[in-house]
């Protein structure tokens, strides 16, 4: 006769549930529900590791599209310039210093300016 209460399985069901700690309902209760649920949270959680990178990009590029224009640059010209004058600040960096350090930011780009300038002649 099979067993169903054996401690290797009761160790395998707690530690499923304890995975699936704070799941409403069926989805924190039921064996089968909590292994379904633990499957497709896995599968969104390997996803969005991918899709975090790609929302953060584009919400540090938004912001410094923002910082160049009050500055009379777009963020084309921007990025354009920064290769230009040889600035190797990725974009977390300058969006970063857009909001915190305002001032060492119009530097940046006062040199970006400069570079365009130059490249334009």
């Amino acid at each position: 006769m099979r067993t169903t209460t054996g401690s290797a399985r009761n160790k395998s069901k707690k530690r499923l549930f304890k995975r699936a700690k704070g799941y409403r309902g069926g989805r924190g209760n039921l064996t089968r529900t909590v292994k379904e649920s633990l499957v497709r949270s896995g599968q969104y959680a390997f996803r969005d590791r991918r899709t975090r990178k790609r929302e953060f990009r584009k919400l540090w590029i938004t912001r410094l599209n923002a910082a160049a224009r009050q500055h009379g640059l777009r963020y084309s010209e921007f990025i354009y310039g920064l290769k230009l004058a040889n600035i190797d600040l990725d974009r977390k960096t300058l969006s970063e210093m857009a909001i915190r350090d305002q001032a060492g930011f119009k530097d940046v780009c006062d040199q970006v300016k400069q570079s365009l300038e130059t490249a334009a002649k």
